[in-house]
């Protein structure tokens, strides 16, 4: 199961999940996110850190998100290495795996 939650305040958006984005649950976000407007689109953030698992056509569509102007955040030893081989950047995923011990 995939939760998604929207904020919107002045023309940016922040979309936080929470469960597994796998199977269906990746459509869902897929539909979610392209029928957003294209001007929160831009500067959207999406909040991973309640993501217990992603799977490669999740990874997919996280990459495709983040390409057209999304930020990515993540923590975690699973979630934060792979936001950052998405954005090739260690500052767009935050926190340390160490800090969760």
């Amino acid at each position: 199961m995939l939760k998604i939650t929207s904020e919107n305040s002045q023309g940016s958006a922040q979309v936080t999940l929470e469960g597994r984005l796998a199977g269906v649950w990746v459509k869902e976000l897929e539909q979610f996110w392209q029928h957003m407007p294209e001007s929160e689109r831009w500067s959207l953030i999406v909040d991973l850190q309640g993501v217990t698992f992603i799977e490669a056509a999740g990874k997919a569509l996280l990459a495709e998100m983040w390409q057209a102007g999304a930020e990515l955040i993540a923590t975690g030893c699973c979630n934060k290495p792979m936001i950052e081989q998405i954005t090739g950047s260690r500052q767009r995923a935050t926190t340390d795996c160490r800090n969760k011990r």
